[in-house]
């Protein structure tokens, strides 16, 4: 495993969430809290990139919240301390067009991402119940088409499979908007240049961080893009195999066993 000499190096550390921060139970590690706080001692900015909402984001790291910053919404929304930094939405009309294709397909349930809320149209219980875990702030509607709200993105759920059931109703519609497959049932419709790797580099850009300065940790396809504005781009054992052929390293070990902390750990960023 390569050595980095760490707080001469990075200065940002990105990580997603689900399937790569958290175990398949989507909990954080109890080692996560006293690596992080070495971490930011040691001027290393920890930050999550995730399709979840900024408001759950920022719940399940309230004890540290003040000093991270969120990549939330697959990118669409960015928060540093507090300050609202960075917003993509999608526009509104274009949201509409697709709520409505979503009602069409079979075995399909939608979420609606605004910057104030999520809204959901369904009274399907065990879905709410699901999609919970995500979003902090959730709100059953009548009509998503009538909700008033800055729109961040249209998530799309099918247990049976996204990328073999969703995508292909929506791939003619990739070179007008970023269609990313988030996990297995969940597909996230966002303004073209909305993603996570943009985000980053924006925010590279105003900190003055370098990719060479940057090290990333993500699982599945909505992380691509954010694998090409690190160095140090780390796919999950776990990953999607496109990710894991986008990124420079692979960890070795998968979510299940605590990979990112342990990856961060034999970089050397908590010695020296």
């Amino acid at each position: 495993m390569e050595t980095l000499n760490g707080q001469k190096n990075i200065k940002l550390i990105v990580t997603d969430m689900d399937g790569t921060l958290l175990n398949d139970q989507h909990e954080i590690h109890p080692d996560f809290w006293e690596i992080e706080k070495k971490l930011s001692e040691k001027g290393i900015m920890f930050s999550v990139a995730s399709g979840r909402q900024f408001y759950n984001l920022e719940s399940n790291f309230e004890s540290i919240k003040d000093r991270m910053m969120f990549f939330a919404e697959n990118g669409t929304y960015v928060s540093h301390k507090g300050q609202e930094l960075y917003v993509n939405p999608l526009n509104h009309q274009d949201a509409i067009g697709f709520i409505k294709m979503g009602r069409k397909l079979d075995n399909t349930k939608l979420v609606l991402c605004g910057k104030e809320s999520a809204y959901v149209e369904t009274e399907d219980q065990d879905f709410i119940a699901h999609i919970s875990q995500f979003y902090q702030r959730l709100k059953p509607v009548e009509d998503l088409t009538s909700v008033n709200d800055v729109i961040l993105k249209v998530t799309l759920c099918n247990d049976k499979g996204v990328e073999e059931h969703t995508y292909p109703h929506f791939v003619n519609y990739t070179d007008r908007f970023k269609v990313a497959i988030a996990a297995k049932v969940f597909i996230d419709i966002t303004a073209l240049d909305a993603n996570k790797g943009n985000a980053i580099r924006d925010i590279q850009r105003e900190l003055n961080i370098l990719p060479e300065e940057t090290l990333v940790f993500g699982d599945y396809l909505n992380d691509l893009e954010m694998m090409k504005n690190a160095k140090y781009s780390y796919a999950m054992k776990n990953a999607h195999p496109e990710i894991k052929q986008a990124s420079n390293f692979v960890t070795r070990y998968s979510n299940n066993e605590n990979g990112v902390l342990k990856t961060i750990e034999e970089l050397g960023l908590l010695y020296n």
